[in-house]
């Protein structure tokens, strides 16, 4: 797992298709944003083109994901996506970022209209 600032994923975000320069492991393909906070917490706000799946469905729901995707994985602060993260590394997926702290971070460094709770 690789642990991402808030500057190094809008960096991979906004990564021209032909640059492999801003994605943190050269690769050029977008990540799967995977938001595992509650719903109203995503409501509130999130990150553009994330996927919401709580941190209590993931066990159930793994299926859903593929092994081969780049994944970052999303939450508040950092702590429950880093959980989420550890998780899915043990379950084999082998291309796993965690959001240094999460939508916070976000807020703050990259998108300050984005709403903070």
């Amino acid at each position: 797992m690789r642990h991402l600032s808030a500057l190094e994923l809008a960096a991979w975000l906004k990564a021209d298709e032909s640059s492999a320069d801003a994605s943190p492991n050269e690769s050029t393909r977008k990540p799967l944003l995977l938001d595992v906070r509650e719903p109203w917490e995503y409501e509130l706000c999130h990150l553009p083109g994330s996927r919401l799946l709580p941190m209590r469905s993931v066990p159930d729901r793994i299926d859903e994901l593929t092994d081969a995707a780049e994944i970052v994985v999303v939450c508040h602060h950092g702590r429950r996506s880093l959980q989420v993260a550890q998780f899915l590394e043990r379950q084999g997926f082998q291309a796993i970022f965690n959001l240094s702290g999460g939508v916070d971070a976000w807020a703050n460094d990259v998108d300050p209209a984005m709403r903070k709770y």
